[in-house]
């Protein structure tokens, strides 16, 4: 989340009068993140989220909300859209598409331990298993075409050294495209990171920031969340987080065979997706007032330690229910 976009203060107010949440009482820029505008806004009848969308197509905004509507009625925790008085949840504001969300009660847990991660890796089932009765679909935003086009915009900015890894792992990419085709697919969330999550008292309070979310591999959303809540600092896996997420999701919706045999390449996709887009945000930055550009090196790492080795997903559901659940 991020401030590209800075609403004027009195039309912010007047536009939050189509809807039936109060008065604007007060609104702040969000840092963090790197794609939109974010404010936290209080009304005299309670608390949300606004969203201005900066580079995100008015057309594919209808599946992100509906997504998330879809999800909410279903018990996961998710920011709710709220609908205006037109019964739409999708606005204009300063000239950008504009939503307002449920402001959701908790925070990030950066240093997360095992029964974080199982919490994780059930929430993540959850989400999963609910997104099959979803009616739309739009394609992975970030999937092979947004891979192909950014590798070669970036490719330029690279030392030879990391120019010669992205062009194998294109590479190796573009093989297992087939091997990916085949498996298991629906709604996915794209963007599970630490920083998405929030938690009260050791259960999770919300899952932010849908706006990668997308039609893809269901194994894809697990790999992006076991690179960022079960890396070590060298880049390869905790072994013990990431049994605990694995098992956990496993307990609700069993790996297929083929996807385990497709887990190595997926983590490393999964991996090539953010070094990708951390390094196009740094080659090519966006101006704002607050913006966040993440290390893209660290997803450069994590690439490089999923190419030697890789933990395997687990072949069994567990016998009891605490195995997966702290």
């Amino acid at each position: 989340m991020s401030v590209f976009t800075l609403p004027d203060k009195e039309a912010l107010a007047h536009w939050i009068g189509h809807y039936a949440i109060g008065q604007l009482v007060k609104f702040e820029g969000i840092a963090g993140g790197v794609q939109n505008s974010n404010f936290f806004v209080t009304t005299t009848l309670g608390r949300y989220v606004l969203t201005l969308f900066e580079n995100i197509s008015r057309a594919d905004l209808p599946y992100y909300l509906n997504l998330m509507a879809h999800l909410a009625r279903h018990g996961l925790p998710v920011p709710a859209p709220i609908a205006n008085r037109d019964n739409e949840y999708l606005g204009t504001l300063a000239g950008k598409p504009a939503v307002l969300v449920l402001r959701l009660t908790g925070s990030s847990e950066m240093q997360p331990t095992p029964a974080h991660c199982a919490r994780i890796g059930t929430m993540l089932a959850g989400l999963h298993l609910a997104g099959r009765s979803y009616g739309r679909r739009l394609p992975n935003p970030r999937g092979a075409h947004w891979r192909a086009q950014t590798a070669a915009q970036i490719r330029p900015c690279l030392n030879a050294h990391d120019a010669a890894l992205l062009d194998a792992e294109i590479r190796f990419q573009d093989s297992a495209s087939p091997l990916f085709s085949r498996l298991p697919s629906g709604a996915i969330h794209g963007d599970l990171f630490r920083d998405n999550v929030l938690w009260v008292d050791g259960f999770i309070g919300g899952v932010i920031d849908f706006y990668f979310a997308g039609h893809d591999a269901l194994l894809y959303d697990v790999a992006v969340a076991a690179n960022d809540w079960c890396r070590m600092p060298d880049g390869s896996l905790h072994a013990e987080r990431a049994n605990a997420l694995f098992v956990a999701y496993h307990y609700a919706r069993p790996f297929t065979d083929a996807e385990r045999a497709a887990w190595p390449a997926m983590l490393r996709a999964a991996a090539l997706r953010f070094w990708l887009s951390r390094t196009a945000d740094r080659a090519l930055p966006r101006a704002g007032e607050l913006v966040m550009v993440k290390e893209p090196d660290e997803y450069r790492d994590i690439l490089l330690q999923h190419i030697q080795s890789v933990p395997p997903l687990p072949t069994a559901a567990p016998d009891t229910e605490t195995e997966c659940r702290p």
